[in-house]
Formats: C-alpha cells, sequence, structure tokens
C-alpha cells in the first residue's frame, strides 16, 4: 500500500453546448427519518451546487414541505409514511434506474424495516451509489460487489460495518470500491491505490457536514466524473470550504454555509 496526495481534478468539465435538461447530471437522494429532516436535504444541496441538472429527493412525508421550502430545483418523492419501509422499494428502484447517481442512507433510522429496506435497494440497483451512516452495514461490501459505489464511513461507523482501519486497502481492491475514511485527514481507498486530502478545520464537525460531503460526491459523479476523482475532489472543496468560512465566521459556521461556497470554490480550484 501506498499513500500520495491526489491532485485536485478542475471541475470546468466539457458540456455540449446542444445539451438539454438532464444531459449534465442527475442524482436522487433517498434519505431521513421522523426525527431527521436535514440529511437528505443537506445531500440535495450539495448535489444541486455540484452543477447538476436535475434532482430527486425520497424522503418521509412529514419532511415534504420542508424540501419543497428549502430546494425549488426538485423533484419531492415522499415516502409512503414517516419512515423508509419495504413499500417504498419498488417505487425508489424505478425512479433511481435511470438516473447518473444515488445517495442512500443519510439520517434513516437504523432500526428494523428501515435497515432492509436500504439493503434491498443497494442489492438491486444498477445506479452508481454513494452509500452514507444507515447504508453502511455489516453486509454492505457484500451488497455494493460489482457495482459502482463510493463509501463515506467515519471510525464509528467503520466499527458498524466490522472492518479495521489497517483493512480498508485489502478491501477496496476486494470489492472495487472507493472507500472515503472521513476524519481531521480524510483517506481515499480505491483499488491498489490509497490517497489522502488534508486542510480544513475542527469547524467540520459540525452536524450534516457528512450528508453534505456525500451528496457533493454523487454531484459530481453523476457529471460524468470517476468515483475516484469525485471523492477526492469533494473532500478538497470541503477542507478549502471550512479554511474559508473559518476566516469569516470562525467556528460558528454550518453545514447549510457549507453548501453556499461549493459553486464559487468548484469555479476557482485548479
Amino acid at each position: 500500500m501506498y499513500i500520495i496526495p491526489l491532485p485536485f481534478y478542475t471541475h470546468s468539465m466539457q458540456r455540449n453546448p446542444d445539451s438539454h435538461k438532464g444531459d449534465n447530471g442527475k442524482v436522487a437522494v433517498v434519505g431521513g427519518s421522523r426525527s431527521i429532516h436535514g440529511a437528505p436535504i443537506f445531500n440535495a444541496l450539495a448535489a444541486e451546487a455540484s452543477g447538476i441538472d436535475t434532482l430527486s429527493i425520497c424522503l418521509p412525508q412529514c419532511h415534504e414541505e420542508v424540501a419543497k421550502h428549502w430546494i425549488l430545483n426538485a423533484f419531492i418523492h415522499p415516502f409512503h409514511g414517516d419512515l423508509i419501509t419495504d413499500a417504498d422499494i419498488e417505487p425508489i428502484l424505478e425512479l433511481i434506474a435511470p438516473l447518473d447517481c444515488v445517495v442512500l442512507g443519510s439520517g434513516i433510522a437504523k432500526t428494523g424495516e428501515r435497515v432492509h429496506a436500504l439493503e434491498e435497494i443497494i442489492a438491486a440497483s444498477t445506479t452508481p451509489m454513494v452509500l452514507d451512516a444507515t447504508a453502511l452495514q455489516s453486509n454492505t461490501l457484500e451488497l455494493v460487489r460489482g457495482k459502482q459505489a463510493v463509501l463515506t464511513p467515519h471510525l464509528g461507523e467503520l466499527e458498524r460495518m466490522g472492518v479495521d482501519e489497517s483493512n480498508l486497502q485489502d478491501i477496496a481492491n476486494e470489492y472495487q470500491a472507493v472507500i472515503v475514511l472521513k476524519g481531521q485527514t480524510d483517506t481515499i481507498f480505491s483499488s491498489h491505490s490509497t490517497h489522502t486530502v488534508t486542510g480544513g478545520n475542527a469547524g467540520l464537525t459540525t452536524g450534516g457536514t457528512g450528508d453534505v460531503l456525500a451528496g457533493l460526491i454523487a454531484g459530481l459523479i453523476a457529471q460524468g466524473m470517476a468515483p475516484i476523482d469525485a471523492a477526492n475532489d469533494a473532500c478538497t472543496v470541503m477542507k478549502k470550504a471550512g479554511e474559508k468560512l473559518m476566516k469569516e465566521k470562525g467556528y460558528a459556521y454550518t453545514a447549510t454555509d457549507v453548501t453556499r461556497v461549493i459553486a464559487e470554490l468548484l469555479s476557482t480550484m485548479s
């Protein structure tokens, strides 16, 4: 195993001047529970800020109106109830099938039918996936084998997966997945290589920043970036957002503030 810093890949990706709505990235977000409405919205705001064309959000019925308030450029698809259940599996699979990337797991309750529904969606999906939070379970790696997937655990989620940090390179090799281990230094494991992203500050510990990262990775993948490059660029933007916002607000910046500087950072970094 070797560890090297990965260069930032400029976000100025070429677009066909004759392209139409949807040609430049279609993302879906599946997340949220009764007590967590912000996580899927942070996913969505970050994906939108990356420059995608269209956005779909699947979240609890009780949060449908708040999602409509926060994001005008989105199709809102509420679950059958206030929690994801097995009844939502087929509608979600039909929704995400033609899309370019889907974020799964942020804010979803970690119990029973909620986890089962996520597992069934992951197992059946052919859409590139970014998996976060409750989507990271002990069998997740087996479910994504042979699929295009980026996993974004912190150390606690890694423990729930039953994975030792020291084995992440071998696991990335075996399952051909990209694994982003979030921390003071983000470490990105892909097939036969490990890369690190440094910078940022302790303000990035605020709630919701992990959801922002997952949504941003999905947005970049949806626009044609390779998953490893999307993960690196997204981690780099997050660190630079923390540095920029620290100068303006000290440690009092929020995940919402981070989403508001994504587009600027993507347009100026090279």
